[in-house]
């Protein structure tokens, strides 16, 4: 691809989006200038490593149109003159007349900021989710006259409507998305061709195996050394967490375990208040959203993983959380959900075990099981451990969305 490429962000860094920057990474490895652009300020007090060593500068559009009135009276009277814009303009009325809201109105606005501050030697745009940063970079690349593309996750795809995500998919040059199961829901909304498969996959050499070897075979029997059950993820709906700490509190009362959770997110506070009633709060730690170091630190000291994902009441579900890849390159056994892209890393009593969602006694058999069961946990990760090293590391992960950007392989060191 000749040329910079505006990567379009909700945010940057989020540590909850590692993902993101470990693909920008690889790509700038591959020779790709990138450019980042986000439409929202960090909110998070640390950052993980990769965002240390990511090259691309970023900008910051306006969070909020009325904090920097200026700004966007600027890019308007600038860009109002452009070629494109008469086919912008009415390209976000008719979306505006579906979705009468703030947001849609600070889209655009937010469009107008990036068509006018663009670097001028960018000659592509490609937003990371098909919600609002796909509007923001759909309207800009209409100003401006350029291609645009987008990578589909999760909440952006099951949130959005059906008519938004096939005119978006209709207008864009290609989209990527990261799991069989969201391939299959796009691609029946857009072109024939236009949606392709591109796994995340993990960087292996940020989560190395565990140098200290097999992990210590607790079996809850001692209560001094009772075992590890982590989850990690976002204090939100679709995460499951309350199902989690009800499955752990129907746990025999001699089985000798303790619970941790790393994540942020706006549920924190009630899953804390769960675990009082439940009982269990002595047993259960609550860290926030930390560093990539003390994520990798908390998989190494845990003895099984659990995510209980399931479906929101806004229709947000998971996608493959990347969280299973990196607690399945550490050797844990995962306890996790058949919803949604799960089962494509998943294979029940081959890697892992798989519940219904909500299926709050199902969970909890299978965490008295494997609690006990030292030598299944240790099968199962291993088994986990050998399938993310086949067919879920970054590199060969990565080439569907290279190949989109015409770069090629890493550059050596």
């Amino acid at each position: 691809m000749n040329g910079a490429v505006a990567f379009v962000l909700k945010g940057y860094p989020r540590l909850s989006e590692t993902f993101i920057a470990q693909e920008i990474r690889a790509l700038e490895k591959r020779g790709l200038d990138i450019r980042l652009y986000s439409l929202r300020y960090p909110t998070d007090g640390e950052r993980h490593p990769v965002h240390g060593e990511i090259m691309a500068p970023v900008a910051y559009l306006p969070e909020y149109l009325h904090r920097e009135p200026g700004r966007v009276a600027r890019a308007w009277r600038a860009q109002r003159r452009a070629p494109g814009y008469p086919a912008a303009r009415a390209c976000w009325l008719r979306d505006l007349r579906r979705d009468r809201t703030r947001n849609r109105i600070r889209r655009f606005g937010q469009a107008l900021v990036l068509a006018d501050e663009l670097a001028p030697d960018i000659t592509h745009l490609h937003a990371h989710f098909l919600h609002t940063p796909a509007s923001v970079a759909r309207y800009a690349a209409l100003l401006r006259g350029l291609e645009w593309s987008c990578s589909a996750h999760a909440k952006d795809i099951w949130t959005s409507e059906s008519w938004e995500k096939s005119e978006k998919l209709a207008d864009c040059a290609w989209a990527v998305t990261c799991t069989r199961a969201n391939l299959d829901h796009l691609s029946a909304l857009a072109p024939e061709g236009r949606v392709h498969l591109s796994y995340h996959g993990l960087d292996l050499a940020r989560f190395p195996p565990p140098a200290a070897g097999p992990r210590p075979a607790r079996d809850g029997g001692d209560a001094n050394d009772p075992a590890v059950v982590l989850s990690i993820g976002r204090a939100v709906e679709k995460k499951g967490h309350d199902d989690l700490l009800a499955a752990l509190a129907r746990l025999p009362g001699n089985l000798h375990w303790r619970f941790e959770h790393v994540g942020g997110g706006p549920l924190q506070g009630r899953l804390k208040n769960q675990a009082e009633r439940l009982g269990i709060a002595n047993r259960c730690s609550f860290h926030g959203a930390l560093a990539q170091a003390a994520v990798l630190e908390a998989y190494r000291r845990a003895d099984l993983f659990a995510l209980m994902s399931r479906q929101a009441t806004d229709g947000d579900r998971d996608g493959l959380p990347n969280v299973l890849i990196e607690a399945q390159s550490q050797c844990l056994a995962v306890v996790a959900t058949d919803i949604s892209a799960i089962p494509e890393l998943i294979a029940p009593q081959t890697n892992g075990v798989l519940v219904a969602p909500g299926d709050i006694g199902g969970a909890a058999a299978a965490f008295e099981r494997l609690i006990a069961d030292a030598a299944l946990r240790h099968r199962l990760g291993a088994a986990g451990q050998r399938l993310v090293h086949e067919k879920f590391a970054l590199d060969p992960c990565i080439e569907t969305l290279a190949a989109r950007f015409g770069v090629g392989a890493p550059a050596l060191a």
